[in-house]
């Protein structure tokens, strides 16, 4: 007999009753998704996350009172859910906080259909959203050209001596939206040696996810926006 395997539970935030509704009913339609609650506002978001315990919290960005950045913040903060934030290329600006809040992907609100269950799957395997062109561009953009460096910036630095030098290649490379198999190829390794260095400099830098490894390499200045990748190698 097959093992039956749980559906994923999804929390829908927008405060347009209508975006809600139409993204509930194609979620609801896939035999593998369930949407779990919707919430018009942040604060009902957060609220209705610590209640619900969903897989994946679908998030707007721009709404009254509590908005989308906060509530990525409090949601990440207080459960384990995966935040996939809605956002459009006039909005570039909330990209990097909604990065540093702890979301797990990006999806613009002209989507297709199909991209919006493949992202929702994506994020609740555990995956980050990187592969999509937009994802790329919008978090070399906005991480490596916007703003002047930090004290974060060189403390994000620091962080990196923890790696050894194929993990260090391996995070370059990650930055730079390459799947695990296309990293294999890049440092003449196997598929799943890279699964073994992602995991351990998940681990070793105390990250979410790909996604937040992504904005450490740019922070760090491992990765430059526009340069050519790095073939470092033990």
């Amino acid at each position: 007999m097959a093992e039956r395997v749980e559906a994923i539970r999804v929390l829908v935030v927008d405060d347009q009753a209508l975006v809600r509704s139409g993204f509930t009913m194609i979620l609801d339609a896939q035999p593998d998704i369930t949407v779990v609650g919707e919430a018009a506002d942040g604060a009902q978001a957060i609220g209705a996350a610590v209640t619900l315990d969903p897989d994946v919290v679908l998030m707007d960005v721009r709404m009254p009172g509590v908005d989308g950045i906060e509530a990525t913040a409090a949601i990440c903060a207080q459960t384990q859910a995966r935040v996939l934030v809605l956002t459009t290329f006039d909005i570039d600006e909330y990209v990097y906080d909604a990065l540093h809040a702890g979301a797990s992907g990006f999806l613009l609100k002209d989507m297709r259909r199909q991209d919006l269950v493949d992202a929702v799957r994506i994020v609740a395997a555990g995956e980050a959203l990187l592969a999509p062109t937009v994802t790329r561009r919008l978090i070399a953009d906005v991480v490596g050209q916007s703003r002047p460096t930090t004290a974060s910036d060189r403390h994000a630095a620091a962080r990196l001596a923890a790696l050894t030098a194929r993990e260090s290649a391996t995070l370059g490379q990650l930055a730079r939206g390459l799947s695990n198999a296309e990293i294999a190829t890049e440092l003449h390794v196997t598929e799943h040696t890279v699964k073994t260095h992602v995991s351990n400099l998940l681990a070793k830098l105390r990250l979410r996810d790909r996604v937040q490894a992504v904005v450490l390499a740019y922070e760090s200045g491992l990765v430059v926006p526009g340069a050519a990748p790095s073939h470092s190698q033990e």
